[in-house]
């Protein structure tokens, strides 16, 4: 159990059977009483709501179980993990994995989160290395203007690149935000 005044960033609590992480939080200080506003992302839905609470009210506070796993394939709509201690094959459906599906790539290690036995999502390095499959062509000195051009990567999620990127080119990825970081080969 935790207290409303105890929250912060990044913790995960549990209201009406569904999980939230907070991602933001404010201690507001009235006459009689203080509240905790904080913004809650639902761990398996993915939308975000804004909620008050005594700072005296008790919630459940919840641990995940994160496992490293390495993404082997996919088939369809699922995708296949290994277990880097055990072994074992998990198979992921694209609800599950949601946006992390632009950034897997064959071989990567990555974090797979269970609760209670189920999974609820899966956390990604924060920067992954992808080929560009399909860009604009790039010309000598486009170094110079900070224009950039929309340019498709081997998962097939198109981001926008500086103009000096050109196919083939490797690039660093962030994958919280989408966005290009640099170039590596």
């Amino acid at each position: 159990m935790i207290s409303g005044a105890e929250l912060r960033k990044g913790i995960i609590i549990e209201l009406d059977n569904k999980l939230y992480q907070v991602i933001d939080y404010q201690h507001v200080k009235m006459k009689r009483t203080a509240l905790a506003k904080v913004k809650l992302r639902d761990i398996r839905a993915g939308h975000t709501v804004e909620q008050s609470f005594q700072s005296d009210e008790k919630l459940i506070r919840v641990h995940l179980d994160l496992r490293g796993m390495q993404y082997l394939y996919n088939d369809g709509d699922l995708y296949y993990f290994m277990d880097e201690e055990s072994f074992e094959q998990m198979p992921l459906s694209t609800s599950q994995l949601d946006d992390a599906v632009n950034y897997l790539k064959e071989g990567m290690s990555l974090q797979v989160a269970h609760y209670k036995g189920e999974v609820v999502g899966v956390e990604l390095p924060i920067t992954v290395e992808l080929e560009v499959t399909d860009t604009g062509p790039g010309y000598k000195g486009d170094t110079a203007t900070a224009a950039n051009k929309p340019a498709t990567l081997e998962t097939g999620i198109t981001i926008q690149v500086p103009m000096f990127i050109n196919q083939g080119d490797i690039i660093k990825v962030d994958t919280r935000s989408g966005s290009y970081l640099e170039r590596v080969s």
